[in-house]
């Protein structure tokens, strides 16, 4: 695997960049949109360097001296959002409620500061350390956005039609996706997950369920997720009845008086899907859908939820991993060299469009959901 060293093609002003790393956090998508002198990035990457290697790759598409005007962060996750304070004159844009979320996520500094005390002997230390420990958060601030809204956005990149849309709370509270209608390209961030199981922070399923639907609802040519290869209208459905399958079982099993851990045990041992890495991520979909059944209200702690859920599947934490030093120069290593664009040809509105180029595959026309 390594960092892309190609933009994916959806048309001649929408450009994604996909790092695939199946199996593990941190590695989210970003779409580049370009019209004249204007770019509009949908998400920004995880670390400054991450950052800087999206910026070099959006210069190659857009026009000479063109900038980066406006940056839309679907989420406040930081794997979708830290790379915000790279671009200090772009417009900022995401939902009011979003903001709610930025109390909940931890800072830049505070992950630092929590991986470089990761003890190996530890098993959540430890997988920590194996999904986390490469990505350096140097050089980051927290850039909230600067303008924000409810219901729905319409903006212009140069003559281009942006449509946002609030479909929050889903996987956090304050979620939108991105309509590109001259393109037929919808950009869904993380109420879609594309070759793991995902991980909802807010919910509960029924809300990621109808955030899905309102994609399909667009009648997009192409789906960006956020993690994964760009998909069709197809693999959407097949996400959506999967989130259907789990929030059934977990209410047959509220129904029935059983325990949020006995409940994440049986989703761990049935609902686990050939092909699907993370699946410790079950276990999380059970405390957050439990919280909405017993109505609590109490603010989620990201990090306490996710121990508990690795304490459950214990068989997802590694024996050994390397140190935090030799992991954050492995993640440098990987490189981001002269970088090209990959095209992706058009598809039909039913099925996923073919991914060419350097860290981007096929979509899978089974994703095993």
């Amino acid at each position: 695997m390594r960092i892309p060293t190609d933009l994916v093609r959806l048309d001649d002003q929408v450009h994604a960049w996909l790092p695939q790393f199946p199996g593990t956090w941190g590695m989210a998508n970003c779409v580049v949109v370009t019209s004249g002198a204007e770019t509009l990035l949908v998400d920004t990457p995880y670390t400054a360097d991450l950052t800087r290697a999206l910026t070099a790759a959006a210069r190659r598409v857009a026009k000479p001296g063109a900038r980066v005007s406006t940056v839309v962060n679907t989420h406040a996750n930081g794997d979708h959002s830290y790379g915000n304070g790279l671009f200090p004159d772009a417009e900022i844009i995401s939902t009011d409620a979003n903001l709610a979320h930025l109390c909940a996520e931890p800072t830049p500094g505070q992950l630092q500061a929590m991986l470089d005390g990761c003890r190996a002997e530890v098993a959540f230390e430890r997988y920590l350390l194996t999904h986390f420990g490469r990505y350096d958060y140097g050089g980051l601030e927290v850039a909230p956005p600067t303008r924000t809204f409810s219901g729905r956005l319409d903006l212009l990149v140069g003559s281009k039609p942006v449509e946002l849309y609030e479909v929050g709370p889903a996987h956090t509270v304050g979620d939108l996706i991105v309509h590109l209608p001259q393109s037929g390209v919808v950009c869904a961030g993380d109420v879609l997950f594309v070759g793991d199981v995902p991980v909802h922070w807010a919910g509960p399923l029924s809300g990621v369920v109808d955030a899905c639907r309102q994609i399909l609802d667009l009648d997009p040519r192409v789906v960006v997720p956020g993690h994964g290869p760009v998909v069709g209208q197809a693999e959407v459905r097949a996400y959506m009845a999967y989130m259907e399958e789990l929030r059934g079982r977990l209410h047959e099993l509220y129904g029935a008086g059983v325990d949020v851990e006995e409940a994440s045990r049986v989703l761990l041992r049935e609902h686990r899907r050939t092909g699907l890495g993370l699946w410790e991520r079950l276990a999380v979909l059970a405390a957050v859908e439990y919280r909405h059944l017993g109505g609590i209200e109490e603010p989620l702690s990201l990090v306490e939820v996710l121990a508990a859920a690795v304490r459950l599947a214990p068989d997802c934490v590694p024996a050994v991993v390397a140190s935090r030093g030799e992991l954050t120069a492995g993640l440098a290593e990987l490189g981001v060299a002269e970088l090209g664009v990959a095209a992706v040809p058009p598809g039909p509105r039913d099925g996923g469009a073919a991914v060419a180029g350097d860290g981007a595959g096929a979509v899978p026309g089974d994703l095993a959901y």
